[in-house]
């Protein structure tokens, strides 16, 4: 945050400021009770014990600038004090390498300014100015991070740093420094909403009328696609121009049949209100060019993929379609390749981390889709219902390059005499072993733990999945439950979605009835502490091969991903997705709204810094990877890391006060 604001009385009337300004030529003493009174009007000072108010208090001096006076410049000036307005204001802003400036914020009286350099032990961060004739009390460094250390109110006012600003300023840091900047149509996918991209009304054709007709509509107006309506206009389906081709012409079907039995149906909606990235989203999901636009209740239109696709190159949709129209399973191997460029437009158009990691997932299962449905042509139908299951970070839909395969294969159970369960044996084995194998040519890297379809102890009837996690849920052993967590962060990529939900709604019954279970998940969330000593530098890597490196992943990802999880378990909560987890607990009421925004934003930095990251490494040649250097960072992604660090720390001392249920 740029400055932190409360409120204060004046210490200096504005009617004697012209006396004061004549005799105030630097830096003074100020006495005590006059501070104490201030603090205790000004938040976050005035929620302060008293004795912690008299220390901070005793070290203060007072200050005067006036009106044009550069208090801190920026990269130069070493913070020794915390700033206090006490009267008048200040501006703040930065001046990038291009020397552009960019505003960041006015503070009035009651704000602060300095916090985050002397948090963070670098210099200034911003440049401030005097806008007009401005006091300040002056609060010594080494007392003011005394203050912080012993009071967690204090601290979560300092330490949160995620404002709206500071995180927007990062990202853009990050996109412009790692990734670079498209400067005509950046942001479009993730500021503009569906209602901008509308081009008329929707134009409707009633079911009756022939295709013929539908044709003629269709050039006439010059669009790809019509709305079919019923006999009182309620919208039942869409006929586009490929339809036309693949099942009228293709199928030489008389151009006088009524147009309802070539239409698709029900037509996909999408808000006026959502965001582009949502259509695009929609489409690639269930695989079409067109969705249909409400306003409420009312169609106000039809969107395509090239209202919402601004840019050219590296889509997703256009990888999508490549995905889909491969014949043979050796088409696919070179596929997942050109995620990386896709993902480098996504950034250059804005997309945040979720954005990103929700693309990747709809292009993996596609392309696992695609696998699995040319595999069962060679290999014939499953002879019991099946579902592939992902866990780890696919289970959450939190990929981001070619991490390694962590699947399993679940089926119903045959019953009936030994040659049936047999043969379902033999048909799973087949379809595991062949492919993980694929999926290894495809570019996704085997599980070192070998977690994979291809292991026979996971590849197992429906029953004994069951067994599984009932031990592992009535397991009193933490290392049992630390090597399990994973699987509870399953979802179905492929197969029968009712077998996956009897599962999914399984263990989130025995879950919350498992006391020990969830204190091993408690004890394992409160375990691993975030990467800052007590002079909040980062704790690296002492030796090894990522000596001096930043691990991204484990010290600052994962314990996001073990808090979420254990408090999603712990409520009966069935979404696997991190972020998910969080907002469903905050709406829930089992997570304070503040503690869970807080949480979101961090989460998506430290994802956003990883994705920038490995995406760097990658396009110079080497495997993507997640050691970091800190030094390569620059100040505010400094900062905001280890605000994003302070945000693990409140959770776990969140799970810390848990009591199990």
């Amino acid at each position: 945050m740029a400055c932190s604001r409360g409120s204060s009385g004046l210490y200096f009337s504005r009617a004697s400021r012209g006396f004061a300004m004549a005799h105030f030529d630097g830096i003074h003493a100020v006495a005590p009770g006059i501070v104490i009174d201030v603090l205790a009007k000004t938040l976050p000072f005035s929620e302060l014990d008293r004795g912690t108010q008299e220390k901070l208090a005793a070290s203060c001096l007072v200050d005067f600038f006036p009106k044009g006076a550069v208090i801190f410049e920026q990269g130069v000036t070493e913070v020794t004090h915390l700033h206090l307005i006490q009267d008048g204001a200040v501006k703040i802003y930065q001046i990038n390498k291009d020397k552009c400036i960019t505003l960041v914020d006015y503070c009035g009286v009651g704000a602060t300014f300095g916090a985050l350099s002397i948090i963070s032990g670098i210099k200034a961060d911003f440049t401030v100015a005097a806008v007009e004739d401005t006091f300040c009390f002056l609060i010594d460094k080494t007392t003011f991070l005394d203050a912080l250390r012993q009071n967690p109110i204090l601290a979560r006012d300092y330490f949160r740093g995620f404002s709206k600003g500071l995180v927007g300023k990062a990202y853009s840091e990050l996109r412009r420094d790692r990734v670079g900047l498209r400067a005509e149509e950046a942001f479009y996918l993730f500021t503009a909403r569906i209602r901008e991209t509308v081009k008329g009304p929707p134009r409707i054709i009633a079911g009756s009328e022939s295709i013929q007709k539908a044709a003629v509509r269709m050039a006439e107006f010059e669009i790809g696609s019509l709305l079919v309506g019923d006999s009182v206009n309620n919208v039942i389906g869409i006929v586009t121009d490929a339809d036309l081709r693949a099942r009228v012409i293709a199928r030489k079907l008389d151009v006088e049949e009524p147009v309802e039995k070539i239409m698709s149906s029900p037509v996909l909606t999408v808000s006026a209100d959502d965001l582009c990235f949502e259509a695009l989203l929609q489409m690639m999901n269930h695989k079409v060019h067109f969705l249909a636009v409400k306003q409420g209740r009312e169609m106000v239109g039809v969107v395509t993929e090239r209202d919402v696709m601004m840019f050219r190159e590296n889509s997703p949709l256009d990888l999508l379609r490549e995905i889909v129209a491969q014949k043979e399973i050796e088409g696919l191997y070179g596929l997942s390749s050109k995620i990386p460029q896709v993902v480098h437009t996504l950034i250059e158009e804005g997309a945040k981390a979720n954005n990103i990691t929700r693309v990747i997932t709809v292009l993996n299962d596609h392309l696992l889709e695609r696998l699995l449905t040319l595999m069962q042509e060679e290999l014939g139908p499953p002879p019991v219902p099946f579902f592939w299951m992902v866990m780890g970070s696919e289970g959450r839909r939190e990929q981001t390059f070619r991490t390694d395969q962590d699947n399993a294969i679940v089926y119903e159970y045959p019953g009936g005499e030994w040659e049936v369960i047999k043969t379902s044996k033999l048909y799973f084995r087949h379809l595991g072993n062949r492919a993980i194998e694929h999926l290894s040519k495809c570019g996704y890297p085997l599980c070192k733990g070998k977690m994979m379809a291809s292991s026979t102890k996971w590849r197992k009837p429906y029953t004994v999945w069951v067994k599984y996690f009932d031990e592992w849920i009535s397991g009193t052993e933490l290392e049992e439950t630390l090597h399990a967590k994973i699987f509870f962060d399953f979802r179905r990529a492929y197969g029968d979605a009712a077998l996956a939900e009897r599962l999914r709604n399984h263990i989130a019954i025995k879950a919350q009835e498992s006391k020990s279970f969830l204190k091993h998940l408690i004890k394992d969330c409160v375990g691993t502490q975030p990467p800052l000593s007590f002079l909040r530098t980062f704790i690296v890597e002492k030796n090894g091969e990522h000596k001096n490196l930043l691990d991204l992943k484990l010290r600052g990802l994962v314990p996001f991903v073990d808090f979420a999880r254990m408090m999603a378990l712990r409520r009966g909560i069935r979404e696997t997705n991190t972020l998910g987890r969080l907002q469903l607990l905050a709406e829930h009421e089992h997570l304070p709204k503040e503690l869970v925004t807080d949480a979101v934003d961090a989460y998506e930095f430290i994802m956003q810094l990883r994705l920038a990251h490995q995406l760097k490494v990658m396009e110079a040649g080497s495997a993507p990877h997640n050691h970091l250097d800190p030094a390569e960072l620059s100040d505010l992604e400094r900062i905001t890391l280890k605000g994003a660090f302070d945000v693990v720390s409140r959770l776990q001392r969140f799970a810390a006060k848990l009591p199990v249920m």
